[in-house]
């Protein structure tokens, strides 16, 4: 499934990067995270995340790995997971661009595939919750970069 969105953000896009590369801030937004940890800076994690899809949840552990990094501009990843009888695997990206009033537009698409149990047993629900989550975790990301920025 193929996900993508857009996301103005009122903040310089330094900022927006820095908080979209820090897996510490990131991981503070992203709905169902247990935990995340440094394999390799910049390049390799590894984290553990829990997902309710109607009333199947499923808890997936996996790694996540830069693939690129365009700073400030683009940045790119994989991540491979794994949770009892399925797998998921995704490719991202995010592109930043300079928005008016000295904000910052992200762009982002998330090609997401998920195979075994979790699969045959919610196909139907995935695209609407996934796009869901995302609507959340960007909004966190929103509200974080711009409450940070507004009480400097």
């Amino acid at each position: 499934m193929l996900l993508k969105g857009d996301v103005a953000i009122h903040a310089p896009r330094k900022k927006v990067w820095d908080f979209l590369t820090d897996p510490n801030q990131i991981g503070q937004c992203l709905p169902g995270i247990e935990k995340i940890e440094t394999i390799e800076e910049m390049k390799r994690y590894h984290g553990v995340v829990s997902v309710g899809l109607g009333s199947v949840k499923a808890r997936f552990s996996g790694e996540v790995d830069i693939l690129e990094l365009d700073e400030p501009n683009r940045a790119k990843l994989k991540a491979h997971g794994t949770a009892t009888g399925s797998a998921a695997d995704a490719l991202s990206e995010m592109s930043l661009t300079d928005g008016p009033d000295d904000s910052t537009l992200v762009h982002w698409t998330a090609d997401i595939n998920v195979s075994g149990q979790l699969a045959s047993l919610v196909s139907r629900l995935m695209v609407p919750v996934s796009q869901k989550l995302a609507g959340v975790f960007y909004d966190e990301v929103r509200k974080r970069i711009e409450t940070a920025d507004a009480s400097v």
